[in-house]
């Protein structure tokens, strides 16, 4: 330790110019970094910062959501100037706004600084339209699209006014907006955008009010298989019959024009958009960038139900990449689009596929083991890439990719795994941990990484030390207003030194009143503020070599914060989609009595949760000096709630801010498949039916029941859902709970398993059963001694259960199950012989029989059910058999069936199926195959030929020979 310390003995020189005044800002120490780093708050008090460029001549760019773009002189100004304010033509609302921006590389020579907004207007008309403040931006009804222009500079403003380069990329939705611009080594502008759609439902162009606002192909209400519209739009450059859109596109531009730049791969087509475009089929590209002296783009785009994606084009001139959205999400199909049958989708399977990620983490994953990254959903979004040679942090990170979560709030380093490799998604690491917010990242002076924090308004860096690290300062002081005099305590306890050799070895000096004087040098002071007035109090730490940090508190006396009130919506309020919420609040202040509503700012959010309790946020709306006004609750999947938030601020700056959370009106769905067992897709998520989905009440959900399916061998097909609707349809979530049912009719039929053949016969006698089982009315089961060990999928039984509807199980199955299902399937019955399982019903005619037939070791073990009744029918009945035989041979015999309909077996499952619900061998399922005097038989593989009884005539147990 005393020989290390003296290393950095001499490195203190060195390190004192660069540590102690131009550090710049705040140290922040929330973050999580490796050793020998640290992040500083660089700028603050933005306005949701969403992008920030370095020019070659040292200033500062950053774009706020709203509108603004903002330039530093350097980074120790602490005071922007506005370069432009393009907010009456931004669309601010949701996750809509000002996203991209960009500099030329020999800026300001070439003097023009680039933006991508959402434009405040749906196609054809003139910005602004909704003024930041459509109803309801999530009912697809609130339409805008997006522009492209360039503004030119003359010092730090803009001169003249914008040029427009392209106005497109219609949105119907207020997510998967318009993207990121970029300059890539070729001089080109690159620039990428959303898709524009529904992130709550599979959305292919069938929502809205009009449906289908974007007038995507093949135009007006969007059905499948045709349907091009929604997410299907990241794929219309593969619809070459119709105009291209650039929405879920990435594209490379002539930067003077906007129109396709040279050498794109495309640029011989008739259209000017699809000339524009190298890479297609992305969701949300919210960030990309350029790998440094290449043109290779690399992209996060935002993942909806299972993965984030970090997509590579290695070489944009040389072909189209398909990315695969909305037909693949990750490297795997995405379901709930496969599941809805869109040619656009299904072509793509068939054909060329995607190009697949480069790299891609699942939402119920760690990127990185033992992370202490946040939770609550996902967001890929900023990327950067470190130099390859020359920068300040260790080698290791030479060539890395940084790469950030919004939603976890995390920065990962994707290292090379060689030097000059590509970075390698085995070498990642987990480089801030707990970040704040972070939207963008760039590589800026010093070769530091920066980032933009959207939630706190700040921009900052992380830093290495290779020797001496800085302390960092953190204040704590009670109170900070109040009536003067004011006694003031002041505790910097929490400050702290990243080195071993200084903990706990830190010196304080106090500036309570920023005069210069040294007011206390212990760790906690108190503090009296005589008269009224605003103060600065600074306490700055030094470490044992002499490197200092500082943090301020602004203190009042004579001024005490405001109390906000939050009248209405009343504590408790819930909502349903598309109610109008009243909101009223109102201030009072101890100085200056009631504040007028200039006072006031109003924020709605809603909080995105992936499981209750694990929540993202979305802004959604904001109102600035209103004290009243209104709201439509959104369209959105649950769980989700959300917050309406107040803050009333005095003429002195200080706040007061209260919450209200507003739950939504939920209602439970059951999604069912008749028979039980079949897939069915509800929004995002695929599952086995039946299963409860909770929405909210008014919610837009869109199902899909697939077709045809396939389980255990038997094909189903989809007949219809119990409200009518076609296959895939979109559901309004009613006021109360319901169930939604998919009938599927499986084509009749035998095969092979392991175990056991199957095939029928004609002619089999009818063998009667008499000993009467007590089994009467409905729903009724029964425990019965078999009269031999039967064989069974490798098993033996000497107990059965027999079910009046239809069916014999070797094992208990719980019940008498009147719901029939698939097969296999894991729930009960199990280990059993469905001859006809349907709800059934014992009349005061019906019964249900045992028997024994034949001598060992060639006997049989009847099960008749005679004359049973239907549930739901007063007048069918039918008869049916099964018949076990000694050596394993199973035969379903029947009589008295109709000629067609339920009587045959179209609400009925037929076959048998192993203990664990695994293995299965049906002939049918809802299918009219069953006749009189046709039975089916399974026959254990290599067992020996039946031995028939006396008084019945001997034939070959299967006659349906033929493979299967």
């Amino acid at each position: 330790m005393r020989l290390r310390r003296g290393l950095r003995l001499g490195l203190v020189a060195a390190l004192l110019a660069s540590v102690l005044a131009p550090l710049g800002g705040a140290p922040a120490s929330a973050v999580t970094l490796p050793a020998g780093f640290q992040e500083q708050v660089v700028f603050s008090g933005l306005d949701q910062p969403t992008n920030i460029e370095f020019a070659p001549d040292g200033r500062v760019f950053v774009a706020e959501k709203g509108g603004r773009i903002k330039v530093y002189a350097d980074l120790a100004d602490p005071t922007p100037t506005v370069f432009a304010d393009l907010s009456t033509n931004v669309h601010n609302q949701w996750d809509r706004g000002l996203l991209g921006l960009a500099l030329p590389a020999n800026f300001p020579a070439d003097p023009w600084v680039y933006v991508l907004y959402t434009y405040d207007a749906p196609p054809g008309r003139t910005a602004p339209v909704w003024n930041d403040t459509c109803g309801d931006a999530n009912n697809g009804r609130c339409v805008v699209t997006g522009r492209l222009s360039r503004l030119r500079a003359s010092g730090d403003v803009m001169t003249g006014t914008e040029q427009v380069l392209i106005s497109d990329w219609c949105q119907q939705y207020p997510s998967h907006s318009v993207g990121d611009l970029r300059f890539g080594a070729d001089g080109m502008l690159y620039a990428t955008a959303g898709d524009g759609a529904s992130f709550s439902a599979i959305d292919y162009g069938q929502l809205g009010n009009p449906v289908n606002p974007c007038a995507d192909p093949p135009g007006g209400t969007m059905t499948p298989p045709t349907a091009e519209g929604g997410a299907l739009r990241a794929q219309d450059v593969r619809s070459a019959a119709d105009p291209t859109g650039l929405d879920g596109a990435v594209l490379r531009l002539d930067p003077a024009t906007g129109a396709a730049a040279p050498g794109n791969p495309a640029i011989d087509a008739a259209d000017p958009n699809t000339r524009r475009i190298v890479g297609y089929g992305t969701r949300n590209p919210y960030r990309f960038t350029i790998r440094p002296g290449t043109n290779e783009i690399w992209l996060g785009d935002v993942g909806w139900n299972s993965w984030e994606e970090v997509n590579r084009i290695v070489d944009p001139r040389a072909g189209v990449s398909n990315l695969g959205w909305p037909c693949y999400e990750g490297a795997a199909r995405t379901g709930s689009y496969d599941n809805a049958n869109l040619n656009l989708c299904e072509t793509l399977y068939t054909g060329a596929g995607q190009t697949p990620p480069y790299y891609a983490y699942h939402h119920g994953a760690e990127v990185v083991p033992g992370e202490n990254c946040g939770s609550g959903g996902d967001a890929v979004s900023g990327l950067a890439f470190y130099p390859g040679s020359g920068g300040s942090y260790p080698a290791t990170y030479a060539g890395a990719l940084f790469f950030a979560d919004y939603s976890r709030g995390c920065i990962w380093a994707m290292r090379p795994s060689s030097p000059g490799g590509l970075p390698d998604p085995a070498n990642l690491q987990a480089f801030g941990q707990a970040a704040a917010g972070p939207v963008d990242l760039a590589i800026g002076p010093g070769a530091e990484l920066y980032y933009a924090d959207l939630t706190g308004g700040t921009v900052r860096r992380i830093r290495y030390f290779p020797g001496n690290q800085p302390p960092t300062a953190v204040i704590n002081a009670t109170p900070t207003s109040g009536p003067a005099p004011l006694d003031v305590t002041f505790d910097g306890t929490g400050s702290t030194d990243p080195d071993p050799a200084d903990a706990g070895r830190l010196s304080y000096r106090w500036d309570f009143t920023s005069d210069g004087t040294v007011d206390a040098t212990t760790p906690t002071a108190t503090f009296r503020y005589p008269s009224a007035g605003r103060h600065t109090a600074t306490l700055t730490v030094t470490d044992t070599l002499g490197v200092s940090a500082s943090s301020s508190v602004t203190i009042q006396p004579g001024n005490a914060a405001p109390t906000a009130l939050l009248e209405s919506p009343a504590v408790g309020t819930t909502w349903q989609v598309g109610d109008r919420l009243s909101f009223a609040g109102r201030a009072t202040d101890p100085q200056q009595g009631s504040l007028p509503p200039s006072a006031l700012r109003w924020k709605l959010r809603m909080e995105h949760c992936e499981s209750v309790g694990n929540c993202h946020t979305h802004h959604l709306q904001e109102w600035a000096g209103v004290a009243s006004g209104s709201f439509v609750a959104p369209d959105h999947e649950y769980p989700s709630y959300l917050e309406l938030e107040l803050t009333a601020t005095d003429a002195q700056g200080l706040s007061n801010t209260v919450v209200r959370r507003l739950d939504p009106r939920t209602v439970d769905l059951t999604f069912a498949s008749d028979p039980q067992g079949l897939r069915l897709t509800v929004g995002a998520t695929t599952g086995t039916a039946p299963f409860t989905r909770t929405v909210i009440v008014g919610s837009t959900n869109t199902v899909s029941a697939p077709s045809p399916q396939t389980v255990g061998g038997v094909p189903y097909s989809f007949t219809g859902w119990s409200d009518e609707g076609a296959a895939t349809h979109v559901l309004t979530a009613p006021a109360t709970a319901a169930t939604y049912t998919a009938t599927y009719a499986g084509a009749a039929g035998c095969g092979t398993t392991a175990f056991y053949t199957c095939g029928t016969a004609t002619g089999r006698p009818w063998v009667p059963a008499d000993t009467v089982l007590p089994l009467t009315g409905d729903d009724a089961v029964t425990q019965v001694t078999l009269p031999f060990p039967v064989p069974f999928f490798a098993e033996t039984y000497r107990t059965a259960w027999v079910s009046g509807n239809g069916f014999l199980s070797f094992t208990d199955p719980g019940g008498p199950q009147p719901g029939n299902t698939v097969l296999p399937a894991a729930g009960a019955p199990n280990a059993a012989l469905y001859p006809f399982w349907d709800d059934l019903w014992g009349r005061a005619d019906s019964s249900v029989r045992i028997g024994v037939t034949g001598t060992a070791p060639n006997r049989r073990f009847v099960v008749e059910w005679r004359d049973s009744g239907m549930y739901g029918s007063s007048s069918a009945r039918i008869s049916f058999e099964a018949l076990i035989a000694e050596n394993g041979e199973i035969v379903f015999n029947y009589r008295d069936l109709n000629s067609s309909g339920r009587e045959r077996g179209d609400s009925a499952t037929v076959g048998i199926e192993n203990p664990a619900g695994t293995l299965a061998l049906p002939y049918s399922v809802n299918h009219p195959a069953l006749a009189d005097g046709t039975s089916v038989v399974f026959r254990p593989v290599a067992s020996p030929p039946f031995v028939a009884d006396r008084g019945e005539r001997r034939q070959s147990p299967i006659l349906d020979r033929r493979p299967r």
